[in-house]
């Protein structure tokens, strides 16, 4: 049998509410007022680095690109173009492009030509 709570502090925050209907699981703001879904542009220095990687993936090569000063279905359609340009798979994890086998000089022309700074990074 499971043990009652004593308080309504005790159940972890708001239980049921009807003021401004549904609240959103990460900020507990309004559904009409989050701001979780608004992606921002990540902020750095606006350099895209560009790098191969062969690290926890079973020897296999992929290239990723970080830093893209893009956010949302900008960078799902940079990802989506670049992966395309190389004729590979790849994916867009944490705002990182992965692009599958070495493409790393294609890359940096690819996103130079598209006026993103773009540099070599690691090795």
């Amino acid at each position: 049998m499971a043990k009652k709570a004593s308080s309504l502090a005790a159940l972890g925050g708001l239980v049921y509410s009807t003021d401004s209907g549904r609240h959103c699981p990460d900020c507990g703001q309004p559904v009409a007022a989050c701001v979780c879904s608004q992606s921002q542009a990540p902020a750095g220095d606006g350099i895209a680095r560009v790098r191969r990687e062969t690290k926890g993936r079973g020897g296999k090569t992929v290239t990723t690109v970080s830093g893209v000063p893009l956010a949302g279905d900008a960078l799902k359609e940079l990802a989506s173009a670049l992966k395309r340009r190389c004729g590979t798979g790849g994916a867009l994890k944490d705002g990182v492009i992965e692009i599958q086998g070495e493409h790393v000089e294609l890359l940096l022309e690819e996103l130079a030509k598209r006026g993103f700074k773009a540099k070599k990074s690691g090795g």
